[in-house]
């Protein structure tokens, strides 16, 4: 008996405990925008029910929180003001908050989503970055709330933001701000320096969309990948040089708005109305040359990004009102399909053998990544009202962002 207990306590001991100073979360889709958690630890077994910790008003919009040294770090929208506010994560409380007007008339059609923000925000190096619906970009300090600097980049264009707003999430490489800026007819991929806000390149004239940048390494060479309103391209990320396109426009009301997704060398591209696609650049004696491996024409993708997990990709196809899939990224076989309707709208995460979907109408679903069928794992409902912000998974629990409130809630 004695020796059980030694051994039970040793148990114990052995099993680390993360600080709410030690959960991290820079951005939208995690640290590489892969939506991959690989060292996330599910509880076992999961929780019948998920606890509310704690649950505050902040106002509207689709923007995902940012997660560093026990505070988290909120862009949204109330009345005329764009907010940004810091709140303790072991309480929800203010720690500051910070207010700006944006007037704004969204695009018709979309006033029904509201007036943003809607672009993700990002953390790097003390900073927040945020970009509001009118395509401001404000850097702030993490800690005190100080707004370091403000730039429209986009303003050189006219309009400086898309016809229902800016919704491209900023991406940060090492000492540079990295996204599209402009609008439907004239933008670029710019590059601006992190601590300033100055420029360091711009490439291309082409409109920007509602699709995000993000990096990879093809061939052993690391770029940014984007695609804008004409073309998916790579761009080499020091200078700005353009490294390869393959033109894939906006056609007709059908927007370029997914942001792709990466898989062993290739660029999985689905598109409203439009299909999925696999691309392939490649690199010989020098040169850069792009090729299609496939398409798969029975599922498409209109607002959710969809993710690869475990070897393959997995999303919501917008065909039938809304279905959930599994497709083999090597050649476009379509694995599995869920029931149809399934609504417009899920954001997705991955951790080891398991796939997370968040549902616009706050139902969270964990499932076996497996490509012989959806096997649920948990159910969860989270949220009777919209639930349009991919949510948050962190160690001790999920922050889900709703209509008007961001709630944490633990699984203990």
């Amino acid at each position: 008996m004695k020796h059980f207990v030694l051994l039970f306590s040793l148990s114990l001991v052995s099993v680390p405990t993360l600080l709410a100073e030690d959960e991290f979360w820079p951005g939208w889709l995690g640290e590489d925008r892969s939506g991959r958690l690989e060292d996330f630890r599910p509880p076992s077994p999961w929780p019948g029910d998920l606890k509310v910790k704690w649950r505050v008003k902040v106002g509207s919009g689709y923007v995902s929180p940012v997660v560093v040294e026990g505070r988290i770090l909120v862009h949204s929208r109330q009345g005329e003001q764009e907010m940004v506010r810091a709140l303790r994560m072991d309480s929800g409380k203010v720690i500051w908050a910070k207010s700006y007007p944006v007037p704004f008339k969204i695009g018709g059609g979309g006033e029904r989503h509201g007036k943003g923000p809607k672009a993700n925000p990002c953390y790097s190096d003390g900073r927040f970055f945020t970009t509001g619906i009118s395509g401001i970009l404000t850097a702030w300090d993490a800690k005190s709330g100080e707004m370091l600097w403000r730039k429209v980049p986009g303003k050189r264009f006219g309009q400086s933001h898309a016809h229902w707003g800016a919704s491209n999430s900023p991406l940060v490489l090492g000492d540079m701000i990295v996204n599209l800026f402009g609008n439907d007819n004239e933008g670029a991929l710019m590059a601006l320096d992190a601590s300033s806000g100055e420029r360091i390149w711009s490439i291309g004239n082409h409109g920007t969309c509602y699709s995000s940048p993000f990096s990879v390494e093809i061939d052993g060479v690391r770029q940014i990948v984007a695609w804008d309103h004409e073309a998916l391209v790579g761009v080499e990320p020091e200078e700005g040089r353009l490294l390869w396109e393959y033109p894939f426009p906006h056609k007709t009301h059908n927007q370029n708005m997914p942001t792709p997704a990466f898989h062993d060398g290739r660029i999985l591209l689905g598109a409203e109305n439009r299909g999925i696609h696999s691309f392939s650049p490649v690199l010989r004696q020098g040169k850069w040359s792009v090729s299609k491996k496939w398409s798969q024409k029975e599922l498409a993708l209109d607002m959710a990004s969809a993710i690869v997990a475990e070897g393959f990709l997995y999303g919501l196809s917008h065909y039938a009102q809304g279905r959930l899939f599994c497709l083999d990224p090597n050649n476009g076989n379509i694995l599995w399909q869920g029931p149809p309707r399934a609504g417009p709208f899920a954001s997705f995460l991955s951790f080891p053998n398991h796939v997370l979907t968040l549902s616009h109408q706050g139902r969270l679903s964990i499932f076996k990544a497996s490509p012989d069928g959806f096997h649920s794992v948990v159910k969860y409902n989270l949220s009777e009202q919209p639930t349009w912000a991919a949510p948050v998974l962190l160690q001790q629990g999920i922050l889900i962002k709703d209509t008007d409130f961001l709630t944490f809630w633990t699984f203990s």
